[in-house]
């Protein structure tokens, strides 16, 4: 196991660590963060710097806090091994074991990329999860538009990962992710969740994982920035609809003022709304930002 930072362990003839030490599950080391930043942090890469903390509120949370401070620049990565008030969208809340996965956000400034095409990032992101992981985990994935990742469980599918974008300042977004990596049945939040392992993973070391998914990310925001943006050019578009689990279902989208819209989801479009192609045979655009639920019909 290696030692988490800041320990140095205990001396050969000295005390063993108490059986409710936190660094006592063998099953769940800590993240080795020397070995993150020798990977990760180099000449040209988009990672400019690596931190992984023990324990907070949310990455997402501090990461914006310090870009608004002046204290992080693009490319910062900062990694909880656990969340104790860890967001989705909307503020739902996610919750899990101390390092029984990963909860990590990166900050991002593509001020290179007309503002309007920034609606992207977070479906930027899940595709960069979800090939990240199916290279890295051996674990087929999908998505649920807008920024769910999901995966098969006894043959149903599960979300084990989301999303969740916020603007930091006039120049940057944070990009907030977590992925359940090892939790157990009896460690789920809700019975419909699931984790990297459940869905049969031939690997869940965090470690590989993690730089898995950030050097997915890397390659795709540089195609997509390159791209000046487009999603078409880039090949962000294509690929999302590829995976994208909610295409071709029936669909209800629930939104603000107890209004409703059901119909097949046919298409995401330039803008990455979700279009749904109504029984009146209206094809209805829905933003991420209008969308209250997101459900079978």
């Amino acid at each position: 196991m290696n030692t988490p930072p800041g320990a140095e362990g205990n001396p050969p003839d000295g005390p063993r660590e108490p059986r409710s030490s936190r660094w006592s599950d063998l099953g769940r080391p800590p993240l080795d963060v020397a070995a993150l930043r020798r990977a990760l942090v180099r000449e040209g890469s988009l990672w400019t710097r690596v931190e992984v903390v023990p324990r907070t509120g949310s990455t997402n949370s501090d990461l914006v806090a310090l870009a608004a401070e002046g204290m992080a620049e693009e490319g910062a990565v900062l990694v909880a091994e656990e969340q104790t008030s860890g967001r989705g969208r909307l503020d739902r809340q996610w919750t899990a074991p101390a390092r029984s996965g990963l909860f990590f956000s990166v900050l991002l400034k593509p001020t290179d990329v007309p503002v309007s095409r920034w609606g992207w990032l977070p479906l930027l992101a899940g595709v960069a999860v979800a090939t990240g992981l199916s290279r890295a985990a051996g674990v087929d994935t999908a998505l649920k538009w807008p920024n769910d990742l999901l995966v098969t469980v006894g043959g149903e599918e599960r979300k084990a990962g989301g999303i969740l974008a916020e603007r930091a300042g006039s120049d940057g977004v944070v990009m907030g992710v977590g992925i359940n990596v090892s939790l157990k049945k009896d460690e789920l939040p809700v019975p419909q969740a699931g984790s990297l392992a459940l869905a049969g993973a031939v690997n869940t070391d965090r470690d590989p994982l993690l730089r898995g998914v950030l050097r997915s990310l890397e390659e795709w925001y540089g195609r997509w920035r390159a791209a000046g943006g487009d999603p078409a050019t880039s090949g962000l578009q294509e690929t999302y609809a590829a995976g994208c689990a909610t295409l071709g279902r029936v669909v209800r989208a629930e939104l603000p003022g107890n209004r409703s819209v059901v119909g097949e989801a046919v298409a995401v479009d330039g803008d990455g709304r979700l279009v749904i192609a109504t029984e009146e045979g209206v094809q209805e655009p829905v933003g991420a930002g209008d969308v209250v639920h997101l459900r079978p019909a």
